[in-house]
């Protein structure tokens, strides 16, 4: 018997109004191997959680909506102008994002897609993401494929240990007349060490465990109209017991003012409402030396001979130092103590990375050079090419 078992499930239409659906008030399983294909909305009022297999969605303006909140393994995600989710999903293991973003209505954030403890996802893009809440049960380092219409914008948590529950999603809206929570976020309700408060875009996350956190910026954050200096962004937070913006010290920024990321200090997410992008008035103890900026590099890693490593000459004379290479979003992707000329494209980082043997993507990275013994540091783009 093959084990591969294809269902593909189509409800032909009563009359020119009525909407096709799946309706679930039964007992659906996907068995080990199965793949189950959704071309129409499913609605779920009974348990669907015993599955091993695949479900994929595919087709144009598909909905899950119900009462019941279906657990799949393995999902797949095709669909043209979105999977809105009216009611949460689960995963458990891989979400494949191919086409559409994965919708929640930010309005009410108790309907979300949520990663199980060791489920991860691959595919995510500026086209295919959640465009909502994104969530984690029982894991503890998570980088939440959020963002609006237009752009991915991730936020990576790196928690103490497992998080029973934690819950993200980004707004291109202003703190200060949003209307999506009680209240608005005044920004300029400063604290004694934040310059300024970015009033373009803002995450909303949700967390019980001390973590730190990094978010990125692109030419849309508009950094530019509140510092002319990328060593001073931080992340800051709405304090929910000051009802002000907290600096949240960052510990690592790279990039220009145009495109980079930071990395805050541990703190505790469900102290703060929002968090965004600001300015400290302040410089932070890993940028109180000078951070010099090196030329723009490519790397070519196509074995022909030509830039197919990153190399950067002034290493020759420090063969004490420290390489780590970043992606656009701040995720680390390499790191290398006494760097040579070791990274062709390839992460030897055991953390989001999926399929790390393949290489990392075609883009933009990040890096910091360390030069312990001469006491220089640098950063710097790279270009990765195929």
């Amino acid at each position: 018997m093959n084990k591969y078992l294809n269902i593909f499930l189509f409800f032909s239409l009563m009359s020119l109004s009525a909407q096709t659906a799946l309706f679930n008030n039964g007992n659906i399983r996907i068995h080990e191997g199965g793949n189950l294909g959704f071309h129409t909305d499913l609605i779920n009022d009974s348990p669907f959680d015993d599955n091993s297999g695949l479900a994929g969605f595919y087709g144009t303006d598909l909905a899950v909506f119900g009462n019941v909140v279906p657990l799949f393994y393995d999902v797949e995600v095709a669909v043209d102008n979105d999977l809105i989710l009216t009611l949460g999903l689960d995963t458990r293991n891989n979400t494949n994002f191919i086409l559409g973003d994965i919708y929640t209505p930010k309005s009410n954030s108790a309907v979300y897609y949520n990663f199980l403890a060791n489920a991860f996802y691959n595919g995510e893009s500026d086209l295919t993401k959640v465009n909502g809440y994104a969530a984690i049960t029982n894991q503890q380092n998570f980088m939440f494929p959020v963002g609006d219409v237009d752009f991915l914008r991730p936020l990576t948590l790196n928690s103490e240990s497992a998080n029973p529950f934690a819950k993200c999603a980004y707004f291109f809206d202003d703190p200060n007349s949003q209307a999506v929570f009680p209240g608005n976020f005044n920004t300029s309700e400063l604290d004694i060490d934040v310059e300024a408060v970015s009033s373009t875009e803002f995450w909303r996350l949700e967390g019980s465990l001390p973590s730190t956190v990094s978010i990125s910026w692109n030419e849309r954050s508009n950094l530019s109209t509140l510092t002319d200096d990328a060593t001073k962004i931080i992340v800051v937070g709405w304090s929910k017991a000051s009802q002000r913006w907290i600096n949240l010290e960052a510990s690592t920024v790279t990039g220009s003012l145009e495109q980079g990321f930071v990395t805050t200090k541990s703190f505790t997410p469900d102290d703060y409402e929002i968090l965004t992008l600001g300015v400290s008035k302040i410089p932070y103890e890993p940028l109180e030396k000078e951070v010099l900026t090196l030329d723009n590099f490519l790397v070519s890693a196509n074995g022909d001979g030509i830039n197919d490593s990153f190399y950067v000459e002034e290493l020759e004379q420090s063969p004490n130092n420290m390489v780590r290479i970043y992606d656009r979003y701040g995720l680390k992707v390499f790191e290398k103590s006494n760097y040579v000329n070791e990274f062709v494209g390839v992460s030897n980082i055991n953390n989001f990375v999926i399929s790390r043997e393949d290489g990392l993507p075609e883009g933009v990275y990040f890096f910091t050079i360390d030069m312990l013994d001469l006491d220089l540091s640098y950063q710097g783009f790279l270009y990765l090419a195929r």
